[in-house]
């Protein structure tokens, strides 16, 4: 009975350990910069302002079927899958497309263009540029699913449509947290404003 306490001990101190590391590195991390235009009840609009992003488009639809092979491609990328074996710094957030092909992006960080970001390895890789743009956001905590996915999306349409708000179809999936972070876990469906 000793011994299972002293197990038990050691891998809460060890889970609690690694939620504060990554609790504390998450404040490291370049975001996607952003003003807030207005906060309303369960929604907020914002301000994007132009960024560069590494993305993969997968054949397949849904978060379940795509999130790990497109974080995993990206990933790899950043982690030196590159023709200079550099690492490159993560971003927050992980950004994905909801339509029917998905897209997964990252945020390029900053101190790279187009021209200094080392060459991909694998040929799916692509650099995107999106304009500074106005979008809608709705958050939501804990784990995404498709299904809590699909039912902000609807929310959020439908939040914006109360409001009379005109709203392009381009809606995307933001995820914050890294996979092994257990509190604080913050999800956000957006949608693009005209």
């Amino acid at each position: 009975m000793k011994i299972l306490l002293i197990i038990l001990g050691v891998i809460l101190a060890l889970f609690v350990i690694v939620q504060v590391f990554a609790f504390s590195g998450r404040k490291n991390i370049e975001s996607y910069s952003y003003q807030v235009v207005k906060k309303y009840k369960d929604f907020e609009i914002r301000d994007y302002e132009a960024s560069l992003f590494t993305t993969v488009k997968l054949s397949s639809k849904g978060y379940k079927n795509t999130s790990r092979k497109g974080f995993s491609i990206l990933a790899g990328y950043i982690f030196g899958d590159n023709d200079k074996n550099k690492k490159i710094a993560m971003t927050s957030p992980v950004a994905m497309s909801l339509e029917d092909s998905v897209t997964m992006m990252f945020m390029v960080p900053r101190e790279f263009d187009k021209k200094t970001l080392p060459k991909p390895n694998q040929s799916q890789i692509n650099f995107v540029e999106e304009p500074a743009k106005k979008i809608a956001a709705i958050s939501f905590t804990g784990w995404a699913n498709d299904e809590k996915i699909a039912k902000y999306q609807e929310k959020l349409k439908l939040v914006l449509e109360t409001e009379n708000i005109s709203y392009t179809n381009q809606f995307y999936f933001f995820g914050y947290n890294p996979p092994y972070e257990i509190f604080n876990r913050k999800n956000e469906v957006i949608v693009e404003l005209y």
